[in-house]
């Protein structure tokens, strides 16, 4: 057995389940990064799977998976990001547990995220603001509450996120 899958084991088990109480969309989501990089570099370095050694996924090997994600399965650059922060995860918690890949592991964890565009804040208009608050009816208790909530957001800006 090699370095790799103990320690990726001990991860998902370990790190991820107990300490960090991760959810099962966080689950899914690393699980996924993982299969994939390693069908990738099984297939890059013509190593099985479970013979895959830690020093073998260095820089150079998560820099070509990062560069296939997006030009072979035209993912985006945010969901590149989500994959290189499931990879540099695993290497922070490997370089407590492997020193001997200590190179290896900071050189992965030096590979910087991919800048992406961020949608663009909208704000509403006096009379969009006008508008939706008129669309309670404030002739019941609820329509004054669902009125009173609408003012407060529009006058301290407040945001869904």
């Amino acid at each position: 057995m090699s370095a790799l899958a103990p320690i990726l084991q001990a991860y998902f088990t370990d790190k991820l389940i107990r300490q960090r109480r991760a959810g099962p969309n966080t689950l899914s989501a690393y699980r996924d990064t993982w299969r994939l990089l390693l069908q990738f570099a099984s297939h890059t370095t013509a190593t099985a799977p479970s013979g895959l050694d830690l020093a073998q996924i260095d820089a150079g090997l998560v820099t070509a998976f990062l560069t296939y994600l997006e030009t072979e399965r035209a993912n985006t650059a945010a969901t590149r990001n989500a994959r290189l922060a499931a990879i540099r995860s695993l290497f922070r918690y490997a370089a407590l547990h492997s020193p001997e890949h200590a190179e290896d592991i900071s050189r992965v964890l030096a590979i910087p995220p991919k800048r992406c565009d961020r949608p663009v804040v909208c704000f509403l208009t006096a009379a969009e603001i006008d508008a939706l608050l008129a669309a309670p009816d404030l002739a019941t208790r609820l329509g004054r509450r669902d009125h009173a909530l609408l003012l407060f957001a529009c006058q301290t800006g407040l945001r869904v996120s």
